[in-house]
This record gives C-alpha cells, sequence and structure tokens, in this order.
C-alpha cells in the first residue's frame, strides 16, 4: 500500500510540474507581440526571462529550458520572433535554473539568466545560429546590448512575481 502512495505522488508531482509548464509557455507566447520590440538589431521578449526565472525556480533547469525551447517555437510559427530566440531563452534558462538549484537563492537565479541571455547567448547568436541557419553575419557586440536589456527587464520582473507567489503560499523560499 505504501508503494501505491509513493507512486501516486510522483504522479500528482509530475501533473503539477507540467501544469506549470504549460501555463509558463502560455504566458510566453501569449505576451509576446505585446512586449517583443525591437533594440539595436535585435527584437528583444523580456517576457521570455520573465518566463525563465519563474520556471528555474519552480521547476528546475531541464524544464526551464524545455519551457524556452516551446516558446521559442511557437513565436517563430506565429511571425513574431527570429531563431535568435532559441539561444537568447534556452541559454539563460538553463543557467537561471542551475544556478537557483545550487543556491536556493532567486537572486542568483536572475543572475544565472541574465549571464546566459545578456553574455554567453550573443556569441552563440553572432558565431553559429546567424551565420550558418540564418545566412547573414551579425557582429557580436551589437547583439549584447540587445539581449542584456532584454534579460535583466526580464529578469527584475521575474524575480518579482517569485516573490509575489512566495508571498501567496506557491513557492517556498530559504
Amino acid at each position: 500500500m505504501a508503494q501505491d502512495t509513493k507512486k501516486s505522488n510522483v504522479v500528482g508531482a509530475d501533473t503539477r510540474k507540467v501544469a506549470y509548464a504549460v501555463v509558463l509557455v502560455a504566458i510566453g507566447v501569449v505576451l509576446a507581440p505585446y512586449t517583443s520590440f525591437p533594440i539595436g538589431i535585435a527584437k528583444v521578449n523580456p517576457t521570455q526571462h520573465f518566463v525563465n526565472v519563474i520556471g528555474a525556480v519552480l521547476l528546475g533547469p531541464w524544464w526551464a529550458t524545455t519551457i524556452a525551447a516551446v516558446i521559442g517555437i511557437i513565436r517563430n510559427a506565429m511571425g513574431v520572433g527570429t531563431l535568435l530566440a532559441f539561444p537568447g531563452g534556452m541559454i539563460g534558462a538553463f543557467l537561471a535554473g542551475y544556478f537557483y538549484r545550487w543556491t536556493r537563492n532567486v537572486y542568483a537565479g536572475a543572475g544565472g539568466e541574465v549571464i546566459g541571455t545578456g553574455f554567453i547567448a550573443p556569441v552563440v547568436s553572432a558565431l553559429f545560429v546567424a551565420p550558418v541557419l540564418m545566412g547573414k553575419a551579425i557582429p557580436l557586440f551589437a547583439l549584447v546590448p540587445s539581449f542584456l536589456t532584454s534579460t535583466i527587464a526580464g529578469a527584475i520582473l521575474g524575480v518579482l512575481a517569485v516573490k509575489m507567489l512566495h508571498r501567496a503560499g506557491v513557492v517556498a523560499l530559504r
């Protein structure tokens, strides 16, 4: 009997994670047309980074990365994103989840988001995604201001949202 109870709890936990992921993807997709705007040569979307921080804290690095990938696919299919959304969203999401898991500190998670999206993603975008997948040459330093602006704004909003979720009893923080 104890075995069945344990299995039931695991299924419930997985269902909750899937539900959180679906809601976060929906938020990222629905808000994208209203929160995307050009800065420099890139179209930025702070909502992606907001979702990344929340996903990182609630679900961890792999879930947050998957959520970012799904949002990127849907945004590109809708015509409100570019291929730069993949490194821009996924690298930051992974590092946000990893830093949060490692420290259990929401600010460290937000820092991982900013490092991943603001500094690592522009390098990946300029050296691989743009020339190989988009057929364009994009100067590395032209992407950094756009990516940094987007991720800092989104990470701040994500921290505020996590703090509000904590107050509501949804997230347990130290």
